[in-house]
C-alpha cells in the first residue's frame, strides 16, 4: 500500500483553509486558536464549535471577530448529528476536541459518556464523508490504551471509530488520524491546578504515593497536532514521546510545607498510565518525535509504513508505560514548567 502523504509545509495545509474544532472552548482548544491566529493569518475561516453558550461568550471576549475576522462560533453538540454536519459546510480540516474526560463523573453517568465520546464521535465521522472534509484528528488519552474505567473505553472506541473510518472513505481526499497523549499541564480539572488551589489550605490529598502519569504542554499537544496535519497518513494513533512525573513530586513542587495526606485512588484511576501496550507493539513505529500505532487489520503495512515514513519498528513486546518511562521531570523541572507555562506564583 501508498500510503498518503500531506505536505510537510504547515502553511500550505492551514492557509486559506476553513478548520473546525470540536470542543473548542476549552483548554486545547484555546491554545490551537491562539496559535492558529498568530500562525496562520490568512486562515480562510475558523469555526469554534461547543455546546456552552457562556464559556463561548468568555472566548469571544478574548478573541473577538471584530480583530479576527476569520473566527465563527458555533453552538452545537455533537450528539446532534444534524447540527453537527451543518456545521461542517464548507470545512476543510476538523480537529476533534469535544469530550466528556472526568473519570469518577464516567463511572456513576456511564451511558453520558458513552452518548458524547463514542455516538458523538461517529456522528462527526458521518457528517465528514457527508461533506467536502479533507483531514481530521481526533484527540484521544492515554486512558484509552488498556483502559480499565469507562472514560477510557469509551475513548479506545472513540479511536477505534476513527482509525477505521479510513475504510469506508471510499475515493474521497480523506484522512483521518488520532493523538493519543497524556496529562495536559494546567488543564482544567488536572492536579495542578487543583493542588495550586489547595495548598493554601495546608493539605495536598495524595491518592497513591506510587502513581505517575505522562506529562504534556498544552504547547505541545498543539504542535503534535499540527504535526499530525502535515504528516499523517490515516488511519495511524500518534502518541508523542514526552516525561513522566510523580504525584508526590508534584506535591513537593506546589506545597512542600503542606502535609501531604494519602487519600486513596478515585474510582477507575490506575496507578500508572499507559499509551502503547505490548499488544501495540506489532504495528507500532518509531518515527523519532513520536511512534504511530497502525491498525491491526486493514492493508496498512508497517514495513512499508515505516520506510515511507522513515522510523523503525519497535521491538516486538515493547510498552510505553508512565512508570517505567526513561524520563522524570525532577520537582525543579516541574517549578519552572510551572511557571514558565501555565504563568503561575509558584513559589
Amino acid at each position: 500500500m501508498i500510503f498518503k502523504k500531506l505536505s510537510t509545509n504547515n502553511k500550505f495545509v492551514l492557509n486559506n483553509k476553513s478548520i473546525l474544532i470540536t470542543g473548542g472552548t476549552g483548554s486545547f482548544g484555546k491554545a490551537f486558536v491562539r496559535t492558529i491566529l498568530e500562525r496562520f493569518p490568512a486562515i480562510k475561516r475558523l469555526v469554534i464549535f461547543s455546546r456552552d453558550e457562556l464559556k463561548q461568550f468568555d472566548m469571544g471576549l478574548e478573541f473577538r471577530q471584530k480583530d479576527y475576522p476569520a473566527l465563527r462560533y458555533f453552538i452545537g453538540d455533537i450528539r446532534d448529528s444534524h447540527r453537527v454536519r451543518r456545521a461542517l459546510e464548507g470545512v476543510d480540516i476538523v480537529i476533534h476536541a469535544a469530550a466528556l474526560k472526568q473519570v469518577p463523573t464516567a463511572e456513576y453517568n456511564p451511558f453520558e459518556y458513552i452518548k458524547t465520546n463514542i455516538v458523538g464521535a461517529q456522528n462527526l465521522i458521518e457528517a465528514c464523508l457527508d461533506t467536502g472534509v479533507s483531514r481530521v484528528v481526533a484527540l484521544s488519552t492515554d486512558k484509552a490504551a488498556a483502559p480499565i474505567n469507562l472514560y477510557g473505553a469509551t475513548k479506545l472506541c472513540s479511536d477505534k471509530l476513527f482509525t477505521a473510518a479510513n475504510n469506508i472513505r471510499g475515493r474521497r481526499d480523506l484522512l483521518f488520524s488520532v493523538v493519543r497523549y497524556g496529562n495536559v499541564m494546567g488543564s482544567r480539572g488536572s492536579v495542578i491546578p487543583f493542588f495550586m488551589e489547595q495548598r493554601n489550605s495546608g493539605v495536598l490529598p495524595i491518592t497513591d504515593p506510587n502513581m505517575t502519569r505522562f506529562n504534556i504542554s498544552l504547547k505541545d499537544g498543539v504542535e503534535m497536532v499540527l504535526w499530525a496535519l502535515a504528516h499523517a497518513r490515516g488511519g495511524e494513533i500518534l502518541v508523542p514521546k514526552i516525561p513522566s512525573y510523580r504525584i508526590t513530586d508534584v506535591a513537593m513542587a506546589i506545597g512542600p510545607n503542606c502535609e501531604h495526606k494519602v487519600v486513596g485512588i478515585r474510582p477507575g484511576e490506575k496507578i500508572h498510565e499507559e499509551m502503547i501496550t505490548q499488544s501495540d507493539s506489532f504495528n507500532t513505529v518509531d518515527l523519532g518525535r513520536y511512534f504511530s500505532i497502525l491498525p491491526s487489520t486493514g492493508d496498512c503495512s508497517t514495513k512499508v509504513y515505516a520506510e515511507e515514513m522513515g522510523g523503525v519498528l519497535v521491538a516486538p513486546g515493547f510498552n510505553y508505560n508512565s512508570g517505567s518511562n526513561e524520563h522524570f521531570l525532577s520537582i525543579d523541572e516541574i517549578r519552572n514548567l510551572i511557571r514558565n507555562n501555565l504563568n503561575l506564583d509558584i513559589d
